[in-house]
């Protein structure tokens, strides 16, 4: 009773040598309660213990034993005006009392440790999601008190950062470290600042489900079409819309659970990279059907369909022709027939060369046209080739 009475004038904090207090610090962190990366934070639940002597407070004991006190103690006398730096919201847990500790040596030492959970910003660089680690931490700082007057440092080095058994959804904590500096305000001067830094390495193997195997799926699929007759428009257009759509669905749902950005994201360049292949699936076959329709135009143009042919049934089913109701007509193997002067000197190419001309633009054009059955063809070949060369691109560069 009688250290609770002298007590009541300790609210002020008096160093009779004039220079700064120490005051150690150490902490035991008991879970990181959530990850947000839409908002940039977590949630930290922790133990905060404080060291420092006050003279002050000093009694007599004859067995040297300490005096633990709960927090109406704490209200009476000087504790540290320690905050976190850059904490969204931060409380004491006060079930089923206040979690709050003082403990008083018989030569004036002093124990105070609290309970308490802090939210605190992170700032995450996403330009690797969700192949990326982030480097968070949470800062200690005395507000009021600048370095003249309070020096906060850690009690036992990088000992004096403590964790219990943490697991988490979707990272794995690498790393626990503590550090200090010092802060400085152009209008207070330099204050001692600590930092519990840890390492957070997220876990790929939920995206893998989620995101990166339904859309390998996705362009896999829009490369059936590439097999599928040239003629069956509603098979190919169907497939072709189907990928198309659930593709933009997958690309929605990953960005609706993501903070809007300003810079191209690991995860945005496979999605939209695999959107394009699966466009340009849907393209392929819009110039296969369109040359196919001109290959067939021709033909009716030479003459080899002939007039008792019925176009419009031909056409029901899909909108071109069909070789099968076409009765083509075959060209005629004319001999070819020479005629030359008599009088001209016989010209011939020396032995052993052999005279190629070189196809125009518009040949090769009409190359593909009269045969348009090699676009899907050439399309079985290249897509998947591409698609694999652009996978291990992606994935050397980012694992």
């Amino acid at each position: 009773m009688t250290l609770i009475t002298r007590s009541e004038v300790c609210r002020w904090l008096v160093n009779a040598s004039g220079a700064a207090i120490p005051v150690g610090i150490d902490v035991q962190v008991e879970s990181i309660d959530s990850i947000s990366e839409v908002n940039m934070d977590f949630t930290m639940t922790l133990y905060l213990r404080h060291y420092w002597k006050d003279e002050r407070l000093a009694f007599p004991s004859r067995t040297n034993r300490s005096r633990t006190f709960d927090s109406r103690l704490v209200k009476k006398i000087w504790v540290p005006d320690v905050f976190f730096v850059h904490s969204k919201r931060s409380f004491i847990h006060d079930t089923t009392m206040e979690n709050i500790m003082l403990r008083v040596y018989p030569d004036g030492n002093i124990l105070y440790s609290v309970r308490v959970t802090v939210t605190s910003l992170c700032s995450m660089d996403f330009s690797s999601f969700p192949l990326d680690t982030q480097n968070c931490s949470l800062e200690l700082e005395s507000y009021a008190y600048n370095e003249n007057d309070l020096m906060l440092y850690w009690k036992n080095g990088n000992d004096s950062l403590r964790t219990d058994e943490i697991v988490l959804s979707q990272f794995f904590i690498e790393h626990f470290h503590a550090s200090s500096g010092l802060a400085f305000y152009s209008s207070t001067g330099w204050y001692n600042r600590l930092f519990i830094n840890f390492i957070l390495q997220r876990h790929i193997f939920f995206f893998m489900l989620q995101t990166y195997f339904p859309t390998m799926l996705m362009v896999v699929l829009s490369w059936v079409s590439f097999w599928i007759d040239r003629r069956a428009v509603p098979a190919r257009v169907s497939l072709g819309m189907t990928t198309v759509l659930t593709m933009s669905t997958i690309i929605t749902g990953v960005s609706s659970s993501m903070p809007q950005v300003s810079y191209v994201k690991a995860v945005d360049i496979y999605l939209w990279t695999s959107f394009l292949f699966v466009f340009l699936s849907v393209i392929e076959y819009a110039a296969v059907n369109y040359c196919t329709t001109l290959e067939e135009m021709r033909k009716m143009k030479r003459g080899k369909i002939p007039s008792t042919f019925n176009a419009s049934q031909a056409m029901a089913f899909d909108g071109c022709f069909h070789d099968n109701d076409v009765e083509l007509t075959p060209f005629s193997r004319a001999t070819p027939t020479l005629t030359s002067d008599p009088g001209a000197p016989d010209v011939r190419p020396p032995e052993g060369t052999r005279l190629r001309r070189q196809r125009s633009v518009r040949e090769n054009v009409d190359l593909f046209v009269s045969n348009s059955y090699m676009i899907d063809s050439y399309s079985r070949l290249a897509f998947p080739l591409s698609y694999l060369l652009f996978n291990t691109i992606y994935w050397s560069l980012y694992s």
